[in-house]
């Protein structure tokens, strides 16, 4: 049995294709992120380095994220949604 855990240790796991298929994002998604086609994994690295540069995590509850002008659309016109509410968010603004 050692001997098995030790095989399947030493594989290297490989990216998801589906995540690393470019999609295009809409025109609200795009003036946060930019306009070309990029990858699920890299729209969520830019949102987050737009959310951070802007100071946009919520003081008091870090898990929730304060929209701004530019993010509103994208949110839906919330005002503040958590974390994970925001991935499903932006994947509606992916094609």
């Amino acid at each position: 049995m050692a001997k098995k855990k030790a095989k399947k240790a030493g594989k290297k796991r490989k990216p998801n294709a589906a995540f690393m298929k470019p999609m295009n994002p809409t025109a609200a998604l795009g003036a946060v992120i930019g306009h070309g086609a990029m990858p699920r994994t890299e729209v969520t690295k830019k949102i987050w380095q737009y959310i951070k540069k802007n100071n946009l995590q919520d003081k008091k509850n870090r898990r929730n994220i304060n929209a701004d002008e530019k993010l509103k659309p994208v949110f839906g016109g919330k005002a503040q949604v958590s974390m994970f509410e925001m991935t499903k968010l932006v994947n509606k603004h992916l094609k």
